[in-house]
């Protein structure tokens, strides 16, 4: 049969497959479309395999492209399955151009229900983008080794520990997303056990930890009286951190449908919540009477309502209650939860567990938490009526 001339490969218009030799063919589809097939035997079986349109490839570059297939077959690879590969072989390589700024971005997008907010989502990425980005930001996330994270950490390893570290968790989660999504391979060059452990002195070697400061809860009766002689927001939601041990911002958020007071419960939803779970707390018989009142004066949605419509107060505005009765020295707002949970341990003898649930705090591992389906919420009605009374200078009634 004579070989096709590349007058006929332009001219044939007839639908059907027009044979070169060896195995080569000219395609004609329905529509007029015209391309080049290359027909082999392999493992028992007859392949077609497409090699592209004649609009691309021309007579002389389907005969090489037949050559080449035909060689592959000669050496027992299917050519098929060798283009296949190729072409994986050419993405991961493509992939491996990716930067490290971009699989930062990549990640926050793809994980942005994990955000509590749109401040902690950009404070995520912040400390990257001060510390690793001038270093390797543009670097494929594929090239970066441990040299390049010791050049990120070096210079503040020792001088801002606590930030660093971050620096240090926030890499090592980038670069395993980075090897999830083929971008790159091999060990994580900012892994701390057994890899940066062995460069960097640990954390707890060169700071001492610095302790929020709280209010010794001896003194809680004395602060409580003195705090009853303030008026406004800020005093009164510093009354219902203190009384339900939560934390600033969560006070703050509190919206009024999420109180309960006649079963005196305070539920406050998930996405909220440090842990992004949802926290029910006990209301003791103060705290009940304190949210009346706050009812009774009519509030908006939110329960401390600032400045601007729609916004809490601020921290500030309860930092400023503590300045003004000359504590602020001695204790943060967040000190409060401190105050609680060592008077629950040394005053009201209460099970680890019942006073980690009452601070939202999540305990154990894994399967201990998937397992642990109670929030001992009845347990701990007794332990927050008891902490009302005490601040309030009563004698402990679980003594």
């Amino acid at each position: 049969m004579p070989r096709l001339t590349a007058h006929q490969v332009k001219n044939i218009s007839n639908r059907g497959m027009f044979c070169d030799g060896d195995g080569l063919y000219l395609q004609v589809s329905a529509s007029g479309a015209k391309s080049w097939i290359l027909r082999f035997h392999f493992g028992g079986k007859y392949r077609d395999m497409g090699l592209g349109s004649v609009k691309i490839l021309t007579l002389a570059d389907a005969r090489e492209a037949a050559v080449e297939a035909r060689k592959l077959r000669s050496k027992g690879t299917n050519p098929i399955e060798a283009r296949k590969q190729q072409r994986i072989a050419d993405r991961l390589e493509a992939a491996k151009a990716v930067t490290f700024q971009s699989c930062v971005e990549d990640y926050v997008t793809a994980h942005k229900g994990r955000w509590r907010s749109a401040k902690h989502k950009q404070q995520w990425s912040a400390t990257l983008v001060k510390y690793a980005y001038p270093v390797f930001g543009k670097v494929p996330v594929g090239q970066i080794d441990m040299t390049l994270v010791l050049k990120v950490l070096n210079p503040i390893w020792e001088t801002k520990t606590e930030t660093a570290s971050r620096v240090r968790g926030r890499i090592e989660t980038v670069l395993d997303y980075a090897r999830i999504q083929g971008f790159r391979e091999g060990e994580n060059p900012a892994r701390w056990r057994g890899n940066l452990s062995i460069a960097l002195p640990a954390k707890h070697t060169i700071t001492e930890v610095e302790h929020m400061r709280s209010l010794p809860h001896t003194e809680m009766a004395d602060f409580w009286a003195q705090l009853n002689n303030y008026e406004g927001a800020g005093a009164d939601a510093l009354r219902l951190v203190i009384l339900t041990a939560t934390r600033s911002g969560e006070v703050r958020g509190a919206t009024a449908n999420e109180f309960d007071l006649d079963n005196a419960i305070w539920t406050i939803p998930a996405k909220r919540m440090k842990a992004a779970k949802g926290h029910r707390i006990p209301l003791s018989p103060t705290a009940v009477a304190l949210m009346r009142e706050l009812f009774k004066q009519g509030t908006s949605d939110l329960v401390f309502s600032g400045m601007k419509a729609g916004k809490p107060i601020s921290d500030a505005i309860i930092l400023a209650v503590l300045k003004r009765m000359e504590y602020k020295d001695r204790t943060t707002v967040h000190g409060f939860r401190s105050s609680f949970r060592i008077w629950a341990t040394e005053i009201a003898n209460a099970q680890r567990e019942v006073a980690e649930a009452a601070l939202a705090h999540r305990l154990g591992s894994a399967v201990e938490i998937a397992y642990m389906r109670s929030d001992l919420f009845e347990k701990r009605v007794p332990l927050m009526n008891d902490w009302a009374v005490y601040c309030r200078g009563k004698q402990s009634q679980l003594t």
